[in-house]
């Protein structure tokens, strides 16, 4: 079961993130999939895994996710990974920037039945915002 899990993850960075091939999702994920990653007042299930992906490709066209480590047991699959790209159309109100940016995340997800039914996500938003010139750089340590 892990390694079919492993499986379904790398399928889904590959198809849907890197090749854009939205329709997939719902080979992949349960129509009733909980994220627990969403902010409060997102629209259920599926809708706003559709709805944060298409944002991301409009902002960032080029985006490419490299999948760095997987690690299953039971039924929890999860990964760290990179993601780089180019902020070449809006996101999330903010103007494009034309800024390269290279994000770190990890991700938790629980398969039921071959499915992705919960979903836990971290990824380094300050470093990205950063990186497009929209939050200040870190102060010297041990001022």
């Amino acid at each position: 079961m892990s390694e079919e899990n492993k499986t379904l993850l790398r399928c889904f960075h590959q198809e849907v993130l890197n090749e854009r091939k939205l329709e997939v999702i719902d080979q992949l994920c349960a129509p009733d999939i909980v994220d627990h990653s969403a902010p409060p007042g997102s629209p259920p299930g599926m809708d706003w895994a559709r709805q944060m992906i298409s944002m991301l490709f409009a902002a960032f066209p080029d985006m490419k996710l490299t999948t760095e480590d997987l690690v299953a047991e039971g039924d929890k699959v999860v990964a760290r990974y990179t993601m780089k790209g180019t902020h070449r159309g809006e996101f999330m109100g903010i103007p494009p920037t034309g800024k390269e940016v290279f994000i770190t995340g990890m991700e938790v997800n629980r398969v039921v039945g071959g499915k992705f039914v919960e979903h836990w996500e971290v990824m380094d938003q300050l470093g990205m915002m950063q990186q497009l010139g929209l939050a200040p750089p870190p102060g010297p340590v041990g001022s």
